[in-house]
Formats: C-alpha cells, sequence, structure tokens
C-alpha cells in the first residue's frame, strides 16, 4: 500500500505529533510499501519531518478553496501513485474534495477527525463530508463520532480508535526536582502544572480560580503552566488581579514537555471540551495522578476513581476539593499511577493505535476503492 498524509495545518499540536507517530510507526513495522506527507512548506510539520528524515513534499498553501492548488495536489498525489489518502484537517478535506470534483482525483480518502464540534448547516461543509471519495472517518473518540453522526448520513464510515502516545518520549524520565531549580521553588512544596494552548477551550480562568482557592486553603504548592497562546497574556493578567503573579509560573512553550511532566505532583486539567486529552495519558506514561474535568471525550481516558478524579466543568471549589483530597493520600496516589499506566500500554501506544489504523486503511483499500 502507498500511502499519503495530508495536512494543511501550519502550526504544531497534538494532531501534528498523531501525523508524526503514525507516520514512524507504519514505516518501522513495515505495515506500508511507502509513504509521503504533504503539507504546507511553511509549517512546522514540514519542519520536523525534514529535521526526521522523514518524505515530506512541502507545497505553497494560501485558501484551502484555491483550485489551482486542487490542481497541483492531485497531480503530485498520482505522481507518487498513492493507493489510499489521508486527510488529517479541515482544510485538507476541501481540498482533496474539491480535486475530486473538478479534476477527477481518483484516490479512496481517509478523514481524520479530532474535534468535538458540530460541521454546521453550510452546504459544501456537509456536502464534502458525506462526499463519496471519502470512505471512513478515523474519530478519535465517541464523543467526536456522536457530534458527527448529525451531519454524516453514513453512520458506517464512523470509527473509532483513540488517542496515541509516544511512550518511549515519556516513561523513562525519572523526576530530578529540576523544575524546583529553575523556578527556586522550595523543596516542600508540590508542583501542580498544566500543559496546554492558551485558548479558551482549555478554561485557564478555571484553572486560575482553582489555585485562588488552594492558596487559600494553605496547601504548599506552586503552580506551573506550560504552553503559549492568543490567550497567555489575558490569563496573566487574571492571575496578577487575583494576587497570584507569586504562585503560578508560566513557563512558556517547552520542548522538554516529556522530562518537565515527571516533575509534577499533580495535572490538573480544566479543558471544557476536549475530545480525549492526550496529554492526560502522557501524564499517566510519566506516573503523574490527575485532576480533570468531566468534559467531551475525557472521561474515555479518565475513568473516575479509577485512573484519575473528575471535577464538574468550570467549578474552582470541586477542582480544588479534588486536588486537596488526592495530593497528600500516597495510596489513592498509587491507585491512580498504576491503572492510568495500565490502561495506556493497553489502549493508547503506538502500535496499537497503528495497527487500528492499518486495518481501516487495508479495507479501504481493498473494499471501497474506485
Amino acid at each position: 500500500m502507498r500511502l499519503v498524509h495530508f495536512t494543511a495545518s501550519k502550526v504544531w499540536r497534538g494532531h501534528e505529533q498523531m501525523i508524526i507517530d503514525i507516520f514512524e510507526t507504519f514505516q518501522d513495522n513495515n505495515l506500508v510499501k511507502d509513504q509521503l506527507i504533504i503539507c504546507p512548506k511553511d509549517s512546522e510539520i514540514f519542519k520536523i519531518a525534514i529535521k526526521k528524515n522523514i518524505k515530506v513534499l512541502g507545497l505553497d498553501f494560501k485558501s484551502e478553496y484555491s483550485l489551482s492548488f486542487a490542481k497541483n495536489f492531485k497531480k503530485e498525489v498520482e505522481k507518487f501513485q498513492s493507493d489510499i489518502l489521508f486527510l488529517h484537517n479541515s482544510k485538507s478535506h476541501t481540498i482533496a474534495v474539491l480535486a475530486s470534483i473538478f479534476f477527477g482525483l481518483n484516490v479512496p480518502m481517509v478523514l481524520f477527525r479530532t474535534l468535538i464540534k458540530n460541521v454546521g448547516t453550510n452546504f459544501f461543509r456537509k456536502y464534502k463530508y458525506n462526499h463519496k471519495s471519502i470512505k471512513k472517518i478515523v474519530c478519535i473518540s465517541d464523543p467526536v463520532a456522536d457530534i458527527l453522526k448529525l451531519s454524516v448520513k453514513d453512520h458506517a464510515k464512523l470509527t473509532v480508535i483513540g488517542s496515541v502516545v509516544d511512550t518511549d518520549r515519556f516513561i523513562n524520565n525519572p523526576k530530578k526536582g529540576f523544575l524546583h531549580e529553575e523556578f527556586n521553588i522550595p523543596q516542600d512544596y508540590k508542583i501542580v502544572g498544566n500543559v496546554s494552548a492558551f485558548c479558551k477551550v482549555k478554561d485557564h480562568i478555571t484553572w486560575v480560580n482553582t489555585v485562588e482557592e488552594l492558596f487559600k486553603r494553605g496547601l504548599k504548592a506552586k503552580y506551573v503552566l506550560i504552553g503559549e497562546g492568543s490567550l497567555e497574556q489575558d490569563i496573566k493578567d487574571y492571575a496578577r488581579l487575583k494576587g497570584l503573579e507569586n504562585e503560578i509560573i508560566f513557563a512558556g512553550f517547552r520542548k522538554d514537555v516529556n522530562k518537565c511532566l515527571p516533575e509534577f505532583d499533580l495535572f490538573l486539567f480544566t479543558s471544557k471540551n476536549e475530545a480525549t486529552g492526550g496529554v492526560i495519558l502522557e501524564s499517566y506514561a510519566c506516573k503523574v495522578p490527575v485532576v480533570a474535568a468531566k468534559a467531551g471525550g475525557i472521561p474515555t481516558v479518565l475513568i473516575d476513581n479509577e485512573t484519575g478524579l473528575l471535577a464538574e466543568v468550570g467549578n474552582s471549589f470541586d477542582f480544588a476539593n479534588k486536588v486537596e483530597a488526592l495530593i497528600d493520600d500516597n495510596l489513592l496516589r498509587d491507585k491512580f499511577i498504576d491503572n492510568g499506566y495500565e490502561f495506556l500500554m493497553s489502549t493508547s501506544t503506538r502500535i496499537i493505535i497503528a495497527t487500528k489504523i492499518s486495518n481501516v486503511a487495508n479495507e479501504v483499500v481493498v473494499n471501497n476503492a474506485f
């Protein structure tokens, strides 16, 4: 099987990491004959692929509705002699369908969907999900599939595969105390942390409110936020307004997240609409207990009172109560750490998810080719 991965995304988020994970696992386990990533040449994934010596083609991308780009894309897919096309974001989905409609691109397509978001009533948006070229829609969780059922006519196209974690990057990083040293945190203080982009859905407002409540209660802890994004300054201003500028540490974007996570004594995740929460699984790999919001697909990877604790969305008092209950309870922590690690290794490793996706691809090529 010859496979093309196509994304029009220029940023680096969890899904772009997934593309690399799947590409490398397919390659390492000989699950495909050959594969290629097509992406914008000014994108982060292009830079990563070049660095990793992954076969990649960078194109000039400006608009998902560019017919000239769709025509060029069709030419490149046919030049590669691809048997199947993986579409990894909405814009790539649009381009591929336009290439099929206007230029006769005749390759079966698999769409990957990681957002819990209604397709909406726009005619073309609904049309492209039901286009004959889309043979399967791979969803990261059941809530993602459920919301697509409102727009996708053939529910048999929908399949759920879960999140993938490159466990090798996370499981062998022991806690060394370097965050305590880097940020001058007293050794007897715990670290409550979070890793996420500063955007509305991550609900950093509730995160800061939770810190405020824990600080009032006298918890001996410092609070570390790793990430960047459009709302970062807003959250910094909000923390300052709450008088928490000395309690919350804004660590910015970091390339060593796999080493930072084990430094946390607890991972606090307040996101209010997450497809799964891959960073929760990464916390399991690092053996860090988790308190997270009961939102979206999070309960599919965090089993309440088994692998962690769930709190009510937006309720900072509930979050604070759960953090207090867990952070100093060694028996409960050990239970969640052991169960979380077992859950991760049985559901979400590279080879497990890659095998599921490979099975989908083989089914499409064998049974659903044009």
